[in-house]
């Protein structure tokens, strides 16, 4: 639950500590990049890759319920879900959402509730889950109050309802309870104006106190609706982070407009990973408001992404065709993939005709979803090319379908009905070529060449001898960084996968640190070419086009900044004159505007001319809209110096190079 959208924006102190970070991350880079690998040849790192956590999986109270729930609605679920067959499908989780408690707590600041509508405590309904084989999941807010005192959902406004001042109480308290997952919400958090990251460390640190005293593991669900950027953060921290707002609104229905955005807003390939998954809100497959086949999409599109599932219709009148939805084995196969990587938009030849490819475990196997976001049937075609694969000959499934559709070399192409999907399975393919690197000391990996800017898939080689994962952090060239596990290998050698921004050329470093970091071997670097893009590069500075702190907030103004080769500097110029980042926000004359210092931001690409761009032979970059040049505003060279439109004057802060 969360509330109403709103815009963000981010402050001067914030940017600054920013700006210092990555100026010294530069220069640490610099300094110790004085050796430089040699590639090696290509090797199939894939041949031993470890197994990562996959996303959870499982059903959910808010979406069907809100507030609304007791013992008695929790064991109808539990009971529906069992004879639907979901365990058997790989649902596991029952977790219960906003308005079991009503903020009240013993003398010892324990929780307590009322046993009218829990009989036998919380304890005995996490019993109840147990006996059938599942796992239990309950609900909390950061903040000292929680949602359901801002937004009442069926119940009276309830204040401290939120584990604010009670983090390490509160998690041991779940624990003890029998609970296995704990969902903690940003209601009171938002309101109070917390710091997301400092918040949410707290309670990872209480969580994992909590489990390591009961023995009983506790999975976090941050949920802060990517407020604050939470896919800058929250890797390591929790195995998955919500980023964006609801589906579904309390006493509203579901919608594919919702789902839609919700899935953009998640995908943020180079923080999901080694078992840390983005979580664009639970499905709404099989509420009121979405047709079958948009059921399906909806489905497609978390199962390409890896995303969290956990279901939110009733159970209790779940219809077949939703239950078959829910329970395709090949779809969920997709979702559970233990490569654990996400999916990302691969073409978009024609507007709204958009193909997503997730590279998946073993060898030349992909999952494709080819995605209609127009009002009219048209064919779509998935380019081996754009997969990382060779033209050579691989096998097509249909997925929805559960069957072999042949095998075929370069690219598949099929129907797609106006606003619907098609999903498949590319298997047997061959992997374009790759390059291996060893380090050039210990966890740095220097002179890592790239043929275009774009998303490359790394494998590191690894050996952890231990029994249990252990953590290190990655950053790639001065982006920002991120926490890599790494399970255990036994004795021998294994892999695991990421996906990482790369700029082109032969300058990019990538440096694992860490104080339990495993014996690392080499790594290998495939690229994927239907993510590649350009950087934007300004004469005058040298630096970069880039969105600060991959931010995705429509209206967030461009700037410059030093090259790193980022998910935000990495943009991919179309044939229909757009400069599109994060593959689906364009560059964007702000309101249409046609003067100088008109602001220049990110906004959804929406074919407007104000977000069309001449790319001239003299360097300069023309709105088509406004007939005005893309400039550094005040001839500016520094990190953060904004990007306006201005009068063409022949001026080097109007000149760019692509690259």
């Amino acid at each position: 639950m969360y509330p109403p959208p709103r815009s963000t924006g981010s402050g001067l102190v914030q940017h600054l500590w920013a700006a210092a970070v990555r100026a010294l991350a530069l220069a640490l880079t610099a300094a110790a990049a004085l050796l430089f690998a040699t590639p090696g040849p290509a090797q199939a790192a894939t041949v031993s890759q470890v197994s990562v956590p996959t996303a959870p999986m499982g059903w959910a109270s808010w979406n069907s319920f809100a507030s609304k729930i007791d013992y008695d609605v929790i064991k109808a679920q539990v009971d529906a879900f069992v004879a639907a067959g979901l365990p058997a499908a790989g649902y596991k989780y029952i977790n219960i959402d906003e308005g079991w408690w009503q903020g009240t707590r013993d003398s010892a600041g324990n929780i307590t509730v009322d046993t009218s509508e829990w009989p036998g405590g919380m304890s005995a309904i996490a019993d109840y889950i147990h006996s059938k084989g599942l796992k239990a999941g309950i609900y909390t807010d950061a903040g000292a109050n929680g949602c359901g005192y801002y937004y009442p959902t069926g119940r009276p406004a309830a204040a401290n309802t939120g584990s604010e001042g009670h983090y390490a109480q509160d998690m041991l308290q779940f624990s003890e309870w029998g609970f296995d997952f704990v969902k903690v919400d940003w209601c009171g958090g938002d309101a109070e104006g917390l710091d997301a990251a400092t918040t949410y460390k707290s309670i990872s640190s209480a969580v994992a106190t909590a489990a390591a005293t009961t023995g009983r593991p506790l999975t976090l669900s941050i949920c802060n609706w990517g407020y604050q950027n939470t896919w800058n953060w929250a890797t390591g921290l929790a195995p998955m982070w919500r980023t964006s707002t609801d589906i579904y609104y309390y006493g509203g229905t579901a919608s594919q407009s919702a789902v839609l955005s919700n899935f953009d807003q998640t995908l943020h390939p180079a923080a999901q990973h080694t078992g840390y998954y983005n979580d664009p809100d639970m499905l709404t497959v099989g509420m009121s408001g979405l047709t079958a086949a948009q059921n399906r999409t909806h489905m497609a599109l978390w199962a390409i992404s890896g995303a969290p599932l956990l279901a939110g219709n009733d159970l209790t009148t779940m219809t077949s065709e939703t239950a078959a939805i829910l329970k395709n084995s090949d779809v969920v196969a997709v979702d559970q993939d233990a490569r654990g990587l996400q999916g990302v938009k691969v073409a978009e030849d024609t507007t709204g005709l958009q193909v997503y490819s997730k590279v998946l475990a073993g060898t030349g196997n992909r999952a494709v979803v080819l995605l209609n976001r127009t009002s009219s049937a048209a064919n779509i075609t998935a380019r081996w090319s754009d997969l990382g694969l060779t033209s050579a000959s691989a096998t097509v499934r249909d997925l929805w379908a559960q069957s072999n559709l042949g095998s075929y070399a370069t690219s598949y192409t099929a129907s797609v009905p106006a606003g619907g999907s098609v999903m498949l399975k590319v298997s047997g393919g061959t992997e374009a070529s790759s390059t291996s690197y060893s380090a050039t000391s210990t966890g740095k990996y220097t002179g890592v060449s790239a043929a275009s800017t774009g998303l490359d898939v790394v494998d590191v080689a690894y050996t952890n001898t231990g029994s249990t994962a252990v953590t290190g952090t990655l950053q790639v060239n001065s982006q920002t960084a991120t926490t890599v596990s790494f399970p255990p290998t036994g004795s021998s050698q294994g892999t695991v996968s990421v996906q990482v921004d790369l700029s082109k050329g032969s300058s990019n470093s990538l440096t694992f640190t860490g104080s339990s970091l495993p014996t690392l071997g080499s790594i290998t670097v495939s690229p994927i070419p239907g993510t590649n893009g350009t950087l934007v590069v300004g004469k005058a500075s040298s630096r970069c086009a880039d969105v600060y702190n991959n931010t995705i907030t429509n209206g967030t103004q461009a700037e410059i900044w030093d090259c790193n080769g980022g998910q935000n500097q990495a943009w991919t110029y179309t044939s229909r004159k757009e400069f599109v980042v994060y593959g689906n926000k364009c560059l964007d004359a702000y309101n249409q505007g046609t003067t100088n210092g008109t602001k220049v931001v990110i906004w959804d690409c929406n074919g407007q001319n104000n977000q069309k761009w001449n790319v001239n032979s003299d360097g300069t970059i023309t709105n088509v809209n406004a007939g005005l040049c893309l400039d550094a505003y005040g001839a500016g060279t520094s990190n953060g110096t904004s990007l306006v439109l201005w009068a063409c004057n022949s001026g080097t802060n109007q000149q760019w190079s692509q690259s």
